[in-house]
């Protein structure tokens, strides 16, 4: 009797098939899988939209032998924004065997949005000119260019209804407010209305959708806060007093998420007597925006409610309106992070905002983009947010403002910042990292063109995003090696090869740092001893480079990161008849202290060579805003008269250094 065909490890798979996979609509997806047969066999992977009762199939290629089978691949193409369910049949040529997986596999295919986005968080109410008054939805259009301009692609709102006056929020989060003080966005619902009311000083729903048309003009998408909590005022309350918790004396219980305290805000009860009502009413919710609209929803303290219902939710919303995004806002274990993305949220907020060190960011960023949970689980990396201005921003200036948004848009696809950092805003509550005088308590009036902001620098780096594809995926990351630990370097490949982008980030916004970087050029497929053109987008300059070790020097104060793109088939920019007199002072004393520290042991002239050429030498040759080519090409003439290949060769092969 013939041995049956196994077939095992196919993937993507999460967990058994118990949590759909999630690609998206502009990409191919690779599936792979190990078949075992003692005869030759086709493979192929079967695919379909859950709607559908018809099977489409591709067939695998074997690409790898192993112990009695093979391994194959293959890529799919999907030609709508659906839920899909896939699996893999092998049949023996002879047809007389055939065998089906023993799982049906569930995908969400997604808007190319869900990967590659630019979000920028605004409130409302402080869009407005005139002190202690709300702005309106037409606020907030005048708005919209300026926000395009800097490149966003995605206006993110705080909840935009009604907020209860029962223990209203004051300034700073106080337990008091004063009878002008307009409360937390997140204290949601009063008299007027809830959660699919507008905050009459906002405007009219009507306003809105006219704000969303406006956005939708530009190219921008608008994502609703969604916050399923409610003030002690919002209509549920009265009709729904068993949607929540109660106290022992029967008055209703106020949120907690601790260490943190809501006292004007309640949490609901997800499993009431009527919870198919409620869960209905709360998909509702949904589907009433997403009919005003909005198809990008950031979920609020979704750790806070049950697993079950997100997974409940997000299908049920998936099955009529499959290009829905939503955004988890889980700060949360890491494990409840992980599960929700598992859940079906497309996006995910991340610990990005803590990770400063350069270990910790190679640590945690490899985890996120070279790991399985880039098969379901897309990082956003926001820089700030309402309740988060980490220190590093609090304390490092304009440079540490760059650093981080460089670091964040490049290292991620979908990333955010929350309004104020263009301004770079920095005012915290001391000893905390709340901002100082917030928007979530109170009115605010900004001056979007104060000195210092950023906002060209910004809209230069999401003009660096767009026109780079590859920037526009997440998993084809590739770290590099720098020698110094202030330094992270890591290089994006497009697939295809014709674009490969180096990133270069100075970690630490208060000093200068030198590090030698080593490029894997042979991915890109330049040779040992070539020489290539790399091109830095944002002061576009170009430098020569060759091999794989190449040095760069950052000075936070004027370019705390680099992005640049190798060009390897430009031509050699190479300066024949360079003349510096300071090249040759500097050799003449450089090579004078050279002499003295090899030949004599002069301890003092090694001392004296290192600072003469970490200040005199190196900001001249090494990659950076005071690289002079006239200077580079004369001292490195000189220093091959020496013996060397180049200064810097004839600097690090002295002793001690």
């Amino acid at each position: 009797m013939k041995e049956k065909i196994v077939i095992k490890n196919v993937y993507p798979e999460i967990e058994g098939g118990k949590y759909p996979v999630k690609t998206e609509i502009d990409r191919h997806m690779e599936i792979t899988a190990d078949v075992f047969s003692k005869e030759p066999v086709e493979v192929w992977v079967k695919y379909r939209k859950i709607s559908n009762k018809t099977w489409k199939k591709v067939q695998m290629n074997p690409y790898q032998q192993i112990t009695n089978g093979q391994k194959y691949k293959t890529y799919i193409n999907f030609d709508s924004i659906s839920i899909y369910e896939y699996t893999i049949e092998a049949n023996t040529i002879d047809k007389k065997q055939s065998v089906t997986y023993s799982k049906i596999l569930e995908l969400f295919v997604e808007p190319r949005i869900a990967r590659f986005g630019a979000w920028y968080e605004m409130f409302p109410r402080s869009q407005g000119k005139i002190p202690g008054k709300s702005g309106t939805f037409v606020d907030c259009e005048q708005r919209i260019s300026e926000i395009k301009h800097m490149g966003f692609n995605v206006i993110y709102l705080p909840p935009i209804h009604p907020i209860g006056k029962t223990n209203r929020k004051g300034p700073n989060n106080s337990l008091y407010a004063g009878p002008n003080d307009p409360g937390c966005p997140w204290s949601i619902g009063d008299e007027s209305g809830g959660h699919k009311a507008v905050h009459p000083e906002l405007g009219t729903l009507e306003d809105f959708r006219h704000f969303l048309n406006e956005c939708r003009k530009q190219g921008i998408s608008v994502a609703l806060d969604i916050a399923f909590t409610c003030s002690f005022d919002h209509p549920w309350i009265k009709e729904h007093p068993n949607w929540f918790f109660h106290n022992p004396d029967g008055t209703i219980k106020y949120a907690e998420n601790p260490p943190k305290k809501y006292e004007d805000t309640v949490f609901l009860n997800f499993y009431p007597e009527d919870k198919e009502d409620m869960w209905t009413e709360l998909k509702n919710v949904i589907i009433f925006w997403i009919k005003q609209g909005v198809k990008i929803f950031r979920i609020d303290n979704p750790h806070t409610k049950p697993d079950e219902f997100w997974s409940w939710l997000i299908k049920k919303i998936k099955k009529h309106y499959p290009d829905v995004i939503f955004l988890s806002e889980a700060f949360t274990n890491y494990e409840r992070l992980e599960l929700l993305a598992k859940l079906g949220f497309s996006q995910s907020y991340t610990y990005f905002t803590w990770r400063n060190n350069k270990n910790e960011c190679l640590e945690y960023f490899t985890k996120l983009t070279q790991s399985y949970l880039k098969e379901f689980l897309r990082p956003n990396f926001f820089t700030n947010t309402p309740d988060i201005l980490p220190k590093i921003l609090q304390e490092g200036g304009r440079p540490a403002f760059k650093m981080r948004l460089v670091l964040a848009s490049t290292v991620s696809c979908s990333y955010g910042i929350y309004s104020g950092f263009e301004l770079c805003e920095n005012k915290a509550i001391p000893g905390t990292e709340s901002y100082l005088n917030s928007e979530k308590y109170e009115y605010k009036v900004w001056d979007w063109d104060r000195p210092g902001n950023i906002k060209e620098y910004i809209a230069k780096i999401n003009k660096i995003r767009d026109e780079n594809i590859a920037l526009h995926y997440f998993d084809n990351i590739i770290f590099c090696n720098s020698t110094d630990d202030n330094v992270i370097a890591y290089m994006k490949i497009s697939e295809d090869k014709t674009n490969c982008i180096l990133v270069v980030v100075n970690l630490n916004p208060y000093n200068v740092q030198s590090s030698r970087i080593t490029v894997p050029i042979e991915k890109i497929g330049i040779n040992s001893g070539e020489k290539y053109v790399v091109r830095e987008l944002i002061t576009d300059k170009c430098y020569v480079w060759k091999d794989r070790e190449n040095y760069v020097r950052l000075n936070p104060e004027i370019e705390p990161a680099y992005i640049f793109r190798i060009e390897k088939d430009l031509p050699v920019i190479e300066k024949k008849d360079a003349q510096s007199h300071i090249a040759e002072e500097n050799s003449i004393y450089f090579f004078e202290l050279k002499y003295r520290a090899e030949r004599n042991s002069d301890v003092l002239a090694r001392h004296e060579l290192t600072r003469f050429y970490n200040e005199y030498v190196a900001p001249k040759v090494y990659t950076g805003p005071d690289y002079d080519i006239d200077y580079h090409t004369v001292i490195d003439r000189i220093s091959k008269d020496q013996g060397y290949d180049s200064i810097i060769e004839a600097y690090i092969k002295t002793p001690g250094h």
